[in-house]
């Protein structure tokens, strides 16, 4: 099952050819390279050659911004309710992964149709805080905001501000994820909900090295330690090269249902509307197990 983020109206995939994308952020136009844009390039209008801000990638690695316009360093763009800092980084990210909102809106909607009294959330390698402030604005009771990077963190807070949801309780902590869940399951305390997008790479602020073939399946074991009784839903988001939908679907099957054998477990594709070829855009893998409103306990 493969989703796509159908609703943006300040973010759209204009094209995409010869490795890159074309996209409106809001009234801003940038054109960034992309490793599963094989395909050539068919319509070389205007906008190809003449964005806001194109990033050139260096044969020594990483890359920089060509400002071919003037553009502000920052500026926000809305999805719904939520309101989002974005801006163009050294790495050429934005701060900001659009397809995301497929899974935001799964979130709201789980969270809001749920009969459960109380919905605690944990969010793990959780970025500048999507996933956080749609669980926050759905009407989670408490969501656990967790990183190991500080300047992310702060993003995340910023954007909570900008999205007027500061009166929501959500916990924002620098740490290394598998260390936090440790001391979570020491303190008895348990989730309804665990988001997580692992990198394939990342070191945690202590220079804990993470590594997602060796560690994403201990790190679902040792959340299961801390998911609810009552578990609403269980996420893995990802962006690494070769690990596919079958093999996360394996590691969830193993893991997560053989705990909960009630419920859906569900993988694939997430992904972008590509506008002039009305094609859609792979960005990563998903997958989730859900239990449905009428096996809640």
């Amino acid at each position: 099952m493969n989703q796509v983020a159908t609703n943006w109206k300040d973010y759209e995939c204009i094209d995409c050819g010869n490795g890159e994308k074309l996209e409106r952020w809001k009234d801003v136009v940038l054109r960034r390279p992309d490793p599963q844009v094989i395909w050539p390039l068919e319509n070389k209008d205007s906008l190809w050659k003449h964005p806001d801000a194109h990033y050139h990638r260096s044969k020594a690695g990483g890359g920089q911004w060509e400002y071919l316009k003037k553009i502000p360093s920052e500026w926000t763009i809305q999805y719904k309710h939520l309101t989002f800092k974005v801006a163009p980084t050294g790495f050429k990210h934005t701060g900001l992964f659009p397809e995301q909102a497929a899974n935001w809106d799964y979130m709201m909607n789980k969270i809001k149709n749920s009969n459960l009294e109380e919905i605690r959330v944990l969010n793990l390698f959780a970025y500048t805080g999507g996933a956080t402030l749609a669980c926050a604005s759905a009407g989670a009771e408490e969501v656990v905001h967790v990183d190991a990077s500080k300047g992310m963190v702060q993003w995340a807070k910023d954007n909570m501000k900008l999205s007027n949801l500061s009166h929501k309780k959500i916990r924002f902590i620098v740490d290394d994820v598998m260390k936090f869940v440790q001391r979570e399951k020491r303190r008895g305390r348990t989730y309804h909900a665990i988001i997580m997008d692992p990198p394939s790479y990342g070191r945690g602020p202590n220079g804990e090295i993470w590594k997602i073939e060796e560690q994403l399946y201990p790190l679902i074991q040792a959340c299961l330690e801390i998911l609810d009784d009552d578990a609403l839903f269980f996420l893995v988001n990802s962006y690494t090269t070769g690990f596919s939908a079958t093999v996360l679907h394996n590691v969830l099957h193993a893991t997560v249902l053989k705990r909960f054998n009630e419920g859906i477990l569900s993988c694939g594709e997430i992904g972008l509307p590509i506008t002039l070829s009305k094609t859609i855009l792979p960005c990563g893998i998903y997958g989730r197990w859900e239990r449905t409103n009428d096996t809640i306990l």
